[in-house]
């Protein structure tokens, strides 16, 4: 349906209160920016600001159900006979190459993470939201499974691709905290995201199969050994 004049209104409002916010959050820190603050700063009342995000851990993510969709969408958008590993593994090569934020690999994306780690409440905001999307993903594999409610491949199945995904922007942003920049990590993150997600399609059954996490000895050889002690 087309979107009516007031509504285009409401989405844009929000659209530049979030910006603004994101702004001044990006500049001084999260704990140090107040919504008193953002809505001067927006030209708007505080009072405004909480009719459209209704914390200020809110107004930081303020993609979030965005995001939470993105993962279900996946599955359902994924292509005829691919499987839903192949259709995540092909999601987050196209992220690589185009830096979207889906996945934390934009421009800035350091910034971002350095803001929320030096924030507490955005660190356990971003947790909430991880669990959003993995039991969103949950929800959408169980339907697509037609999964009994005891059956528990769809949250291993969801818990595993999404930890994937983040431990692999984790891999990407640790680097640029470290001052590395993109040319040199992108080669590297799409090696290790290809080592991933063979890891996702393979299993990990055959992970360390016969190496033993002691040194094998010969018996014949103790005893031996011990034949030369008597």
């Amino acid at each position: 349906m087309e979107e009516g004049l007031r509504e285009r209104k409401k989405r844009e409002t929000r659209q530049r209160i979030a910006d603004i916010a994101m702004g001044l959050f990006m500049a001084k820190g999260f704990d140090n920016v107040t919504v008193a603050e953002v809505a001067r700063t927006a030209d708007v009342s505080v009072n405004t600001v909480f009719n459209y995000f209704s914390t200020k851990e809110d107004l930081f993510a303020d993609k979030q159900d965005v995001a939470v969709e993105r993962a279900p969408g996946v599955l359902r958008e994924r292509e005829p006979g691919e499987s839903v590993v192949r259709a995540f593994r092909r999601d987050f090569f196209d992220a690589i190459d185009t830096r979207d934020w889906r996945y934390g690999l934009n421009a800035g994306a350091d910034v971002f993470a350095r803001v929320v780690s030096d924030a507490p409440s955005l660190v356990a905001k971003l947790r909430e939201l991880h669990e959003r999307r993995e039991n969103a993903l949950a929800r959408a594999l169980a339907d697509e499974l037609e999964a009994d409610a005891d059956d528990i491949t769809p949250r291993l199945a969801a818990t595993h691709i999404l930890n994937t995904t983040r431990i692999l922007t984790h891999y990407s942003t640790r680097r640029l905290l470290a001052g590395e920049d993109w040319e040199s990590i992108e080669p590297d993150l799409r090696a290790q995201a290809e080592k991933a997600f063979d890891l996702l399609e393979s299993g990990i059954g055959g992970l360390l199969a016969g190496k033993g996490t002691a040194q094998q000895r010969d018996p014949e050889a103790e005893d031996e050994e011990a034949e030369g002690e008597d």
